[in-house]
């Protein structure tokens, strides 16, 4: 019998295990209290968009450094100005790898990943084979994963893995987030921004409850205010990726100067 055929029915069983866990021991979110500065420190500020101009991620780095957030986010092609417009003001840059579609060749996106790096990203955004994970195929979809997370290693680049969590059963949920902490992965994260829909509180406290408190989880996709923020970092979120970090900042002070 090969390493698969004995490997992947015990995932599924650990699937619905942590599945069963997670649903019997959900906690009631505590109510999160954070000062703006705080809450910075957790937002990716993000330009994905695909006729972004340098001239807007040129004013992204500078809102970034500005508002001391804890990275940019953008595609792989910006890294370098972004690298170089953020050296020194504790900004990371990070790049995404794969996306949003994540059905590129494995070894594309490892080489994305280490180009990426070259270039100066410090954290990565991967899109993970969404329909291998639908179809079982979890070796491929590990493997995936792996080649990313190999690629940022030696650099100390962490991977976040994007699991696309509108496309995804409870089930296929949890065994991307297992699939990711067995790759490596420092994160998992659940939408691209491009899916059908984002962020939800429920999906961010199933991945927390399955992946434990070394992992990070990332809230991605659809936030766009200090109440959605905060309800996330409530279900579990150690991090927030959003375009609107602005905003959400105008909001924490307004909300925190009338308390």
């Amino acid at each position: 019998m090969s390493h698969h055929q004995v490997l992947w029915p015990i995932l599924r069983q650990r699937v619905a295990e942590a599945l069963a866990r997670a649903r019997a021991e959900a906690p009631a979110p505590a109510p999160v209290r954070l000062t703006v500065a705080q809450l910075a420190a957790l937002i990716d500020h993000t330009l994905l968009k695909a006729d972004a101009l340098p001239s807007q991620v040129e004013a992204l780095c500078a809102e970034a450094a500005q508002y001391h957030f804890a990275s940019v986010c953008v595609n792989s092609c910006h890294v370098a100005l972004c690298a170089r417009l953020l050296q020194g003001t504790g900004v990371l840059v990070g790049s995404t790898v794969g996306f949003p579609l994540g059905a590129m060749l494995a070894k594309v996106k490892a080489l994305e990943a280490r180009c990426a790096i070259e270039e100066g990203a410090q954290e990565v955004d991967m899109v993970l084979n969404i329909g291998a994970l639908k179809a079982g195929e979890y070796t491929l979809v590990r493997d995936d994963i792996a080649g990313v997370v190999e690629a940022g290693r030696a650099h100390g680049v962490p991977c976040k893995v994007i699991l696309e969590t509108a496309y995804l059963t409870d089930e296929e949920k949890v065994a991307a987030c297992l699939l990711a902490v067995e790759a490596g992965a420092a994160f998992v994260k659940t939408s691209t921004g491009f899916g059908p829909a984002g962020a939800t509180t429920a999906d961010v406290a199933l991945m927390r409850a399955v992946v434990g408190p070394q992992v990070g989880v990332k809230a991605a996709g659809g936030i766009r205010s200090y109440e959605t923020a905060l309800a996330m970092i409530a279900a579990g979120a150690n991090r927030l990726g959003t375009s609107a970090g602005i905003k959400i900042m105008q909001e924490a002070a307004a909300a925190q100067g009338s308390a």
